[in-house]
C-alpha cells in the first residue's frame, strides 16, 4: 500500500513538473486571432471595435496583461500589432495563452480588435479564459 501511494505521488510530481517545465513554442501560440480556427473547448474568442487607435488598444491591454499575476509576454509587441501572453494557473501552473491584435478600423476610424485565449493542456478551463478576456477588456476600458 505504501509503495502504491509513493508511486502515485511520484507520478503526480512528474506530471506537475512536466506541466511547469515543458518548453513553449511561441510560434505555435502567436497566431492571428482574426483568422485563427475557433478555439477548442476551454478556449475563447472576442472581436470588437474600439474608438481609439490600434496602438492605444494594445498599450492598454498590455498594461493590464502585465499587471496580471503569473502572466508574461512570450511573443509580439505593440509595434508588431499583436501580442501573446502566457498565464499560469496558481495551483498547478497550467499555461493558458492569450493573443490580442488591433488593426486600423475598416471604416478608417478606431481599431478592429480580436482576442483569442487557449489552454494548452486538458479540455476544460471552467470558463477561466473567457473570464480573463472579459476582465482584461474591462480593466483596459474597452
Amino acid at each position: 500500500m505504501k509503495l502504491l501511494l509513493l508511486s502515485g505521488l511520484g507520478a503526480l510530481a512528474l506530471l506537475v513538473g512536466y506541466i511547469r517545465l515543458a518548453p513553449t513554442d511561441a510560434a505555435r501560440w502567436h497566431i492571428d486571432p482574426f483568422v485563427a480556427a475557433d478555439p477548442a473547448p476551454g478556449g475563447a474568442r472576442d472581436a470588437f471595435q474600439a474608438d481609439i487607435a490600434p496602438s492605444q488598444v494594445l498599450t492598454r491591454l498590455a498594461r493590464v496583461a502585465e499587471a496580471t499575476a503569473r502572466t508574461r509576454l512570450i511573443a509580439g509587441s505593440i509595434e508588431e500589432g499583436r501580442m501573446t501572453y502566457m498565464t499560469r494557473s496558481k495551483l498547478w501552473g497550467f499555461p493558458d495563452f492569450t493573443t490580442f491584435e488591433a488593426r486600423a478600423g475598416q471604416d478608417g476610424q478606431g481599431a478592429d480588435v480580436a482576442i483569442l485565449a487557449r489552454l494548452r493542456f486538458g479540455s476544460s478551463d471552467m470558463g477561466v479564459n473567457a473570464a480573463r478576456i472579459a476582465a482584461w477588456r474591462a480593466a483596459a476600458g474597452l
